[in-house]
């Protein structure tokens, strides 16, 4: 059982589904701890009321972001983590951070990657009129949102979206695939080679894309 820390800035829905799928013994990892760059995350709360120890640190009380980064590093050490889990956290990685966590960090990002990096995905994909969007769980790399794709989840555009609708419609499968993604890498079913993902799908039918409309969902 992999021992998991999650970090988040805000409400951290995707970390109370990771903790759900955890209790629901549908996962074979410990969430040992939820830190956060500010102390007013709703997801802390959310957090220790399933009994994982949390911890703040406060990027605004750092003068760079290498001083931020090397205390935040200290944080998450101090769990011991076999993975680090970024969940809605709002921070830009320095490349030594991102190195030294090399092979065990992962981000769930709202689009189909390498399309719409960045901010305000679902109000971009709407303006450019793309039929199909989605999500993409990958480990990270020193370039934002960008790094080799573990898996990803496609969702229609429909007529009428705005959003909000999109961007719910999107948020399910961020929910179904980055435990999935994290089961994944519990089993040891995960490897790197010519950065790419090397998936063992010997013993999971699902594959590395989901697509829920084609599926009925």
């Amino acid at each position: 059982m992999i021992r998991v820390v999650i970090l988040i800035s805000g409400r951290g829905s995707n970390m109370a589904s990771l903790l759900a799928t955890v209790e629901a013994g549908d996962l074979p990892a410990r969430i040992v701890g939820v830190l956060a760059n500010r102390a007013d995350a709703a997801g802390l709360a959310s957090a220790r009321a399933s009994g994982v120890p949390t911890g703040v640190v406060d990027h605004r009380q750092y003068a760079s972001r290498d001083a931020f980064d090397t205390a935040m590093a200290a944080a998450i050490d101090g769990f011991a983590p076999d993975l680090v889990v970024l969940a809605g956290f709002m921070r830009i990685l320095g490349e030594a951070f991102v190195r030294h966590y090399q092979g065990r960090l992962i981000n769930i990002h709202p689009s189909l990657l390498p399309a719409f990096p960045g901010l305000h995905t679902h109000r971009r994909a709407l303006a450019e009129g793309v039929r199909v969007h989605g999500c993409t769980v990958h480990f990270v790399t020193a370039d934002l949102d960008h790094g080799p794709i573990i898996v990803q989840a496609a969702v229609p555009v429909v007529d009428g979206d705005d959003e909000a609708t999109l961007a719910a419609r999107v948020l399910a499968q961020e929910h179904r695939v980055y435990p999935l993604a994290v089961r994944w890498f519990a089993e040891s079913r995960l490897r790197l080679g010519d950065g790419r993902v090397l998936l063992d799908a010997a013993q999971d039918a699902t594959g590395a894309l989901i697509v829920p409309h084609a599926a009925g969902v």
